[in-house]
């Protein structure tokens, strides 16, 4: 059984759409949240955590909204600029900034206590590419945060924890960006950015859960996950 370790029953539910009937269950466990610029390495540490507090398969996110102009604020710390700040002073932050590009990402962490074969990276660069409102980024950092090897192949993801600190525990890494720019506030569903963030002429708060979760950073890394998964 794989364990999604999250405190928000609505991922699960969309972790459900990609993956097979039954074959995954929430868990609630409050994980070490390190401070870091990068998405990977809080993922990874907190997968390494909860895999050795469930015994068995895990999957841990971290998400944030990184906008170009702003050197990828608030990125990992979206949570807490939410909370502190406001949607509405981040929207003031950007207003003077050129067309305001952003992107929501979503980075998965899997840890299951074993090693992986190496096996094509996967980061979709294609999608990061389209994705350049996505935070400060480039081709040389994935050898630290994806463990790629010499020949472009993804070893196991054991080099995620920050500087002086290492971990035996492998993890894998999946990421999924959508790009998009910050606007005023415009819809009523959703929750956190979305009433700021467009995507492809709507916002998505403007957005019904169906059409949401068919474009989210969150379902696009699930979908490579499971991919990878089946064949686990």
């Amino acid at each position: 059984m794989l364990r999604y370790v999250t405190t928000n029953p609505g991922k699960v539910r969309e972790a459900e759409q990609y993956l097979a009937d039954g074959s995954v269950e929430q868990l609630d466990f409050d994980y070490t949240e390190i401070q870091s610029p990068e998405l990977g390495p809080i993922a990874a540490r907190g997968a390494r955590e909860a895999y050795r507090e469930a015994g068995g398969p895990v999957l841990v996110d971290d998400a944030g909204l990184f906008i170009e102009g702003l050197d990828g604020f608030p990125g990992p710390y979206s949570s807490y600029v939410q909370e502190t700040l406001g949607i509405e002073r981040v929207r003031e932050l950007a207003r003077p900034l050129e067309n305001a590009r952003a992107a929501f990402r979503c980075t998965l962490a899997y840890c299951d206590g074993e090693g992986f074969a190496a096996s094509p990276d996967p980061v979709d660069r294609a999608d990061r590419g389209t994705a350049a409102a996505a935070g400060p980024d480039d081709s040389a950092s994935d050898a630290g945060r994806t463990g790629t090897n010499a020949d472009g192949t993804n070893a196991d993801a054991a080099g995620t924890e920050p500087a002086g600190e290492t971990d035996p525990l492998p993890v894998k890494l999946f990421e999924g960006y959508v790009p998009g720019r910050i606007v005023d506030r415009r819809g009523s569903g959703g929750f956190g950015y979305d009433p700021i963030f467009e995507h492809a002429g709507e916002t998505f708060a403007e957005m019904d859960t169906e059409r949401k979760n068919a474009v989210s950073h969150r379902g696009r890394a699930l979908a490579k996950f499971a991919e990878w998964y089946a064949e686990r």
